[in-house]
């Protein structure tokens, strides 16, 4: 029998990755269903919502090339534009919104920032070690 405090525990916040892959999944599902290259019959907030997400998601390296299946190569610069432009609709759109269209603003702009933080805040596989 193994005591438990002798082992480190370590804890891991993988909501974010799990959010990530939902978003992934959702927006493939929706591409399924509507045949290639096929315009959805309406425009609304929620298809300009998911479109500015996923820009944001390919900035941080969220998307693989479908040629290759290799990731696409990160660019924190654009992430960022889009995520940015997120924050300015929700803000500009405030109490124009109904509650779904709000409620998704919402949720999507606080799991991409806080992905965008993560993604930023790894040290870089190329950085040399900081000495203390």
């Amino acid at each position: 029998m193994t005591d438990d405090k002798s082992e480190p525990k370590i804890i891991i916040d993988s909501d974010w990755k799990e959010e990530a892959q939902q978003e992934k999944e959702r927006l493939a599902e929706m591409e399924n269903e509507a045949p290639q290259g096929a315009m959805p019959d309406q425009v609304s907030f929620i298809h300009l919502i998911n479109l500015l997400a996923m820009q944001a998601i390919v900035g941080m390296g969220g998307m693989q090339d479908p040629s290759t299946g290799q990731p696409l190569p990160a660019d924190p610069m654009m992430a960022r534009f889009h995520i940015d432009l997120l924050g300015l609709l929700e803000e500009k759109t405030k109490g124009n919104l109904d509650t779904d269209e709000k409620s998704l603003l919402s949720q999507t702009l606080h799991e991409l920032r806080m992905m965008f933080v993560q993604i930023t805040s790894a040290p870089s596989p190329q950085a040399p070690p900081t000495e203390s």
